[in-house]
């Protein structure tokens, strides 16, 4: 089972930032037999993002989408997840109170702006997944059998929501196979001398791919 993972945010292409949304992924996925396919950083802009989605679309069953999601003009995550699904904005009634109870509690002599209570607006095509450490909700839609989730860049708040959220329904949603990983380790040759020695090794390894060798072998186990 594939995945791409697509972050979205002019900080990470500048070198502002590090992405290491994508590696917390990548280990989480590998957990529970989700291989990712690509990772693609994009810009905060409507037609970068709209081309990202639509490619990861034709090439893997779940796509996962962090960044982009804050209440300033540059964040269009939701509006071009809008666009790409066909959908609208509509305000979720819990989502708002859940900000305005951060406001209140975190950010006493703040009064919340409008600029927050979009952070509300979600599309109406989405299930939302509450965020209990931010303002920006998480969001799954799925569609033609491949699942889309956004998530907030901030790294504490999307770990949350992959753990507590995502991977749950991940998981009873699509049936997996396993991935097996086993580290040789060496030392005293160089990389092109052990490559000789394992050469035969290598070529006789199932092709990551052979999905009915790995359906058998996870029915085998669970029975």
């Amino acid at each position: 089972m594939l995945a791409e993972i697509i972050t979205i945010g002019d900080e990470i292409l500048i070198g502002q930032i590090v992405d290491t949304n994508s590696a917390f992924i990548g280990k989480e996925f590998n957990k529970i037999g989700i291989s990712v396919y690509q990772i693609t950083s994009v810009q905060d802009d409507r037609e970068h993002i709209l081309q990202a989605l639509k490619d990861a679309k034709s090439r893997v069953q779940v796509v996962i989408v962090t960044g982009g999601l804050g209440p300033t003009k540059d964040d269009v995550t939701k509006h071009t997840f809008c666009e790409f699904f066909g959908d609208v904005l509509v305000e979720d009634k819990n989502v708002l109170h859940h900000v305005e109870e951060l406001f209140r509690k975190h950010i006493s002599g703040t009064p919340i702006s409008d600029i927050n209570r979009k952070q509300a607006m979600v599309p109406s095509k989405a299930t939302v997944l509450h965020n209990p450490n931010g303002t920006a909700p998480g969001m799954w839609i799925e569609e033609d059998g491949t699942v889309f989730v956004s998530l907030p860049g901030v790294p504490f708040e999307m770990k949350h929501l992959l753990t507590d959220s995502v991977i749950p329904k991940i998981i009873e949603r699509f049936e997996r196979p396993f991935i097996i990983h086993k580290t040789l380790v060496t030392y005293g040759l160089g990389e092109s001398a052990i490559a000789a020695r394992i050469e035969d090794w290598e070529d006789n390894l199932p092709p990551l791919s052979n999905w009915p060798i790995c359906r058998i072998w996870e029915k085998y186990v669970c029975e």
